[in-house]
């Protein structure tokens, strides 16, 4: 059987926790902050467990990760 290749954007952006769930960062903090509360763009900052729908696909592209 051959080795798989891991999907290297996706093995940056992702992390796996001690429990092995996926942790990501959440999205709209790039641009267009003025209009966004402080709070909001502090709750941005934390990183977040993904969604189960699609943990499924992304074991498949890092194989190595968990």
């Amino acid at each position: 059987m051959p080795k798989i290749k891991t999907n290297r954007s996706a093995a940056k952006r992702f992390k796996v926790t001690g429990t092995g769930k996926l942790m990501r960062n959440k999205a709209y903090r790039r641009h267009i902050l003025t209009k966004k509360t402080t709070k909001n763009k502090r709750n941005l900052r934390k990183p977040t467990i993904m969604d189960e729908t699609n943990v499924k696909n992304m074991k498949k592209i890092t194989p190595y990760l968990h």
